[in-house]
């Protein structure tokens, strides 16, 4: 006989919301489910109940039995949370999230739950980067949404705790945790120990091997003592042995800790969870905790999209700024709020780089690492600081049924005497260094990283490759050299569609920096890795591969870049036609005779994912039905 509890909406018609304007998912969006009303302790199993009350489905409850539920009592009343690690073994980010997730299984059970743990995939950026392997990269991201939706909504699961590692994994759990919006905690990993290298003397990371790489190919990698039989090669052999001593992320405010800083700022982990090192006993005691957290958003009905608000997102915003986060955050944070239907766009990221400072001194454009941002206070000490001076708003909810103020009030306030953090009054740079660029070369959009320690504006003419391939090969020949004069490299067709997968380019943009090649830009409708550093600009819309302005330019058109006035433009054809509306008609022109390439793979996963991704300016997620463009 089925039960007669009451039955609670899980979804608002569209466009409405429901349960006192709460943020939920639209009538139709996602699959609807039916759910307990919250409010009863006693009664957490909210989803599961409609699986395992009385005899309804009683092959799932004999599965159930079979896969370890003790006994009757727990099989109707105890609620089902999933653990989702992004585990898989042969890369540092990732290779010991598997044991992290036992110790949170263990917890959970122990408040009396049952606790699931599963996995999902994921892509190693640092040993894909500039290879084909690459290309997969940023649709691990929509793989790692999709099988977590799909197992915690197929299962019946209550919650979820997400233990993500490596770049595109935070965005994934988090993409998940806004479709299926159940009770919902994600532990980072963790970030990684720095290296050091003998021969160069001096702390190494694996952004070192590309810069070293760069170097190396241009004649300038030395070892540091001007005594030593060490040759380049054995140099290198040093780098690639020590960059990375451990299980962890890579240690700069590249992408992954980019990300893990950022859901901190907006109330989804526990506190300190972005910068406790992946070793720590902190990381242990996280995952301990977090079985108490869960149950207090399961008790208090805390769900993602009341913590995915307009407000957590320009938190993550202004810490990405403030810290010199990855250009990728940009596009993790679209595609983010697009999963949770918040109105976030490039204009909001233009409007909180203008009002936030740059004040970290952290890789890739400076000196220190998350490792060391952890031993002043790590990322609680830094939301104390901003939020006291009001650029963080501290009253947003979080995980742990607090707000973000309360969770950082009794932590330490950064060491006086550090130097990791400058003063808001005294900022590497006033505003923030991530600026999105409009123009006639990127009607769409374009997104710029710009620290200010490679000026504000440069001029250059256009130098193009049709793939990230020519241009390794161009450097590999040190066929690009100061002599040459001020040069903007365009690498296209490497966008979401045209890449396909958008491939991160740190292997150029390193090289190049290793090279010593100030005379250069670099422009591309593919990504940058957020371990890039130097004049770059990405993500440019409309993408080659769909016939943008990127795919008409000509080798000797001259290109600027103004991060003042954020702007990307052609002003002068190399046939010396200057002025925007006659360079409007030449592109005109140059497109009636453009041909679209042939898009390769036509099979697998990359070609499913080419004929569904969107531009990258909505976050290039792949279940709105393709480009604004």
């Amino acid at each position: 006989m089925a039960s007669n509890a009451a039955v609670a909406p899980d979804a608002a018609p569209a466009g409405q919301t429901n349960e006192a304007g709460r943020n939920v998912p639209k009538e139709g969006e996602y699959v609807q489910w039916r759910t307990l009303p919250a409010g009863n302790p006693n009664q957490l199993n909210r989803w599961s109940h409609f699986l395992t009350r009385e005899h309804e489905f009683p092959g799932a409850q004999a599965m159930l039995y079979g896969a370890g539920v003790p006994n009757k009592d727990m099989m109707k009343k105890a609620p089902h949370v999933g653990i989702a690690t992004v585990w898989w073994e042969g890369n540092p980010c990732n290779t010991h999230l598997l044991d992290l997730g036992q110790k949170v299984k263990k917890a959970v059970e122990r408040e009396k739950m049952l606790a699931w743990q599963f996995n999902t995939i994921g892509v190693s950026d640092g040993i894909t980067m500039g290879g084909e392997g690459m290309r997969y990269s940023l649709q691990s991201r929509e793989i790692i949404a999709d099988s977590i939706e799909t197992v915690t909504c197929a299962q019946h699961h209550d919650a979820n705790i997400s233990i993500p590692g490596c770049d595109k994994n935070m965005p994934g759990v988090i993409m998940a945790a806004a479709r299926h919006n159940r009770p919902f905690v994600m532990i980072y990993g963790g970030t990684m120990r720095g290296g050091h290298s003998e021969l160069l003397d001096k702390p190494i990371n694996i952004v070192t091997c590309y810069e070293a790489s760069g170097a190396y190919t241009y004649g300038r990698l030395k070892p540091a003592c001007p005594n030593s039989k060490a040759t380049p090669s054995d140099v290198m052999d040093d780098i690639e042995q020590h960059a990375c001593p451990g299980a962890g992320a890579c240690g700069g405010m590249y992408t992954a800790n980019t990300m893990a800083t950022a859901i901190e700022a907006m109330g989804l982990t526990a506190p300190g969870s972005s910068s406790f090192p992946a070793s720590s006993p902190e990381k242990f005691r996280e995952c301990e905790k977090a079985a108490e957290y869960i149950r207090i958003c399961m008790e208090k009905d805390i769900r993602p999209r009341d913590l995915l608000t307009k407000e957590s997102f320009e938190n993550a915003l202004v810490l990405t700024m403030i810290l010199g986060g990855s250009t990728n955050g940009v596009l993790h944070y679209l595609a983010m709020a697009n999963s949770a239907d918040v109105d976030l766009t490039l204009d909001d990221i233009n409007r909180v780089s203008a009002k936030t400072p740059f004040l970290a001194d952290m890789a890739p454009s400076g000196r220190y690492y998350m490792e060391d941002l952890y031993k002043v206070g790590g990322t609680p000490a830094v939301l104390k600081m901003l939020i006291a001076a009001g650029y963080i708003n501290g009253s947003i909810p979080t995980i742990t049924g607090k707000t973000l103020a309360e969770n950082v009030a009794d932590w330490p306030s950064l060491d006086p005497d550090q130097k990791i953090i400058r003063p808001i009054s005294d900022p590497i740079k006033p505003q923030g260094h991530i600026r999105v660029l409009y123009g006639n070369f990127s009607p769409g959009g374009a997104v710029a990283k710009i620290t200010g320690k490679e000026g504000l504006s440069f001029t250059g003419k256009a130098r193009c490759f049709n793939k990230e391939f020519e241009l390794d090969n161009a450097l590999k020949n040190s066929e690009i050299t100061l002599e040459q004069g001020n040069q903007v490299i365009i690498v296209r067709y490497e966008g979401p569609k045209g890449g396909p997968g958008m491939p991160e380019q740190l292997k150029a943009s390193a090289a190049i920096m290793g090279a010593g090649l100030t005379n250069v830009a670099l422009v591309t409708d593919g990504r940058y890795s957020g371990a890039s550093h130097g004049f770059i600009v990405g993500h440019v819309v409309p993408e080659a591969a769909t016939g943008g302005p990127i795919a008409l330019v000509k080798d000797g058109d001259l290109i600027t870049i103004d991060a003042v006035k954020n702007r990307i433009d052609i002003i002068k054809t190399v046939e010396g036609v200057e002025g925007e509306a006659e360079i409007a008609k030449v592109l005109d022109e140059r497109k009636k005779v453009w041909k679209a390439p042939v898009m390769k793979p036509t099979r697998g996963a990359l070609a499913k994912y080419a004929r569904l991704v969107g531009d990258a300016s909505h976050g290039a997620v792949t279940d709105l039905g393709g480009s604004a463009y």
